[in-house]
């Protein structure tokens, strides 16, 4: 009998995620820093990294542990994801990113969009946790 259950659970399992029906398991489950897994998504150059360093330091290590978390959600920390008008690691609008879809430009409008928008990553953080987008 728990065959049966184990086998209606992975054809429920695999049926919901053909309809994109499942939860985000590891949605609680985040390292504070995913540089490596940021990365994995889109080769950056050493030029391209210092840059993104140098865009990122004056953000605190809370600051950008809720960044992560934030890019983590949108795009799985891809530069490339896309979803109807909106684009990148953030999901930031297309329009919003001039026409220069580059990880430098995501990350640095990024910045100016959630400083001028919720004023900081954390406060960004907690208004998607309340609404799934931000």
């Amino acid at each position: 009998m728990s065959k049966i259950k184990v086998k209606l659970a992975a054809l429920l399992l695999l049926f919901g995620m053909g309809f994109g029906l499942t939860t985000n398991v590891a949605s609680d489950v985040l390292p504070q820093t995913a540089t490596t897994t940021a990365q994995a998504a889109t080769r950056l150059s050493a030029k391209q990294k210092k840059q993104i360093k140098a865009i990122n330091a004056g953000l605190s290590k809370k600051q950008k542990a809720a960044k992560n978390w934030i890019a983590y959600r949108e795009s799985s920390f891809s530069y490339t994801a896309r979803n109807g008008n909106c684009y990148g690691r953030y999901q930031l609008l297309r329009a919003y990113l001039h026409g220069n879809y580059s990880a430098v430009n995501q990350e640095k409008m990024a910045n100016k969009y959630v400083s001028g928008r919720y004023g900081s990553w954390t406060h960004a953080k907690k208004f998607w946790q309340a609404h799934h987008w931000y």
